[in-house]
């Protein structure tokens, strides 16, 4: 017997945008209108999990100097970090969702997150020098994001798969992006050829092999997860730093700033 793969469900009609697609560091340093920075492995698959557990703020900060200053400046900051997936030497913790998920709401609550990453966190902080808005991406976040932009409905979209170390195309991230371009635009979209296409790759397996124990083989199983919040998040400046500001749905297609 043969089965059909259930499709995901079809952007709405009538919704008239640019849907550009860019990689990589170039892509975002390139984007344009409303950019989507997407990093599925992990950065932003761990980023919403900060404002699930409470986290009062998350700061963008490229520079590991920097992002290490603020940590010693204020000790009771949450330090999220990792340089070409490595842990930063004094960081609370990499940049694992699942060793994230083990520290749960009473390591989060209410904390200053400062998060840094090779990809995803440099890739937003290059595109918000020249984009309309930034917003951050992943699968768990997807929907949300498609609702909000669909809500927005402006003339660009930029869809940034930032791909391994923003170096080189990265399976999972040009499949996310495949899937906000259904979302937004109708084009078909079969989520078991994606999972075809991602899990089977050396950046998934590098997880499953279970070598490194800053890469969990648990990873890949939350960050594949489709539309696990209603949450946008989006970047602004706050002085001279980068914020992270989450937006929560309420099923309708609105979204409310997050209140800890």
């Amino acid at each position: 017997m043969t089965f059909r793969a259930k499709k995901g469900r079809a952007g709405r009609c009538g919704v008239k945008m640019k849907v550009i697609r860019k990689s990589c560091g170039p892509g975002a340093r390139e984007a344009e209108g409303l950019a989507v920075i997407i990093d599925v492995f992990r950065a932003f698959s761990c980023a919403p999990l900060f404002f699930h557990f409470g986290a009062r703020r998350v700061i963008l900060e490229a520079d590991t100097a920097k992002a290490l200053m603020l940590k010693r400046e204020n000790p009771g900051f949450v330090l999220i970090g990792e340089v070409n997936e490595t842990p930063i030497e004094g960081a609370d913790l990499g940049n694992s969702p699942t060793h994230i998920i083990q520290k749960g709401e009473a390591f989060f609550r209410r904390k200053t997150v400062v998060h840094r990453t090779t990809a995803g966190v440099a890739g937003a902080s290059a595109a918000f020098k020249r984009a309309d808005e930034v917003i951050l991406g992943s699968f768990v976040v997807a929907g949300a994001v498609a609702d909000y932009i669909k809500g927005k409905n402006p003339e660009q979209v930029s869809l940034v798969a930032m791909g391994e170390r923003a170096e080189r195309p990265a399976p999972e991230d040009e499949a996310c992006a495949d899937y906000l371009e259904h979302l937004l635009t109708g084009r078909p979209y079969d989520p078991v050829e994606t999972l075809r296409k991602v899990v089977f790759q050396r950046t998934a397996r590098k997880f499953l092999s279970g070598t490194r124990d800053y890469l969990p083989r648990e990873d890949p199983i939350f960050c594949l997860q489709r539309d696990l919040f209603d949450l946008v998040l989006t970047v602004q400046g706050v002085g001279d730093r980068l914020e992270v500001a989450g937006l929560w749905g309420n099923g309708a297609g609105s979204f409310q700033p997050d209140t800890p």
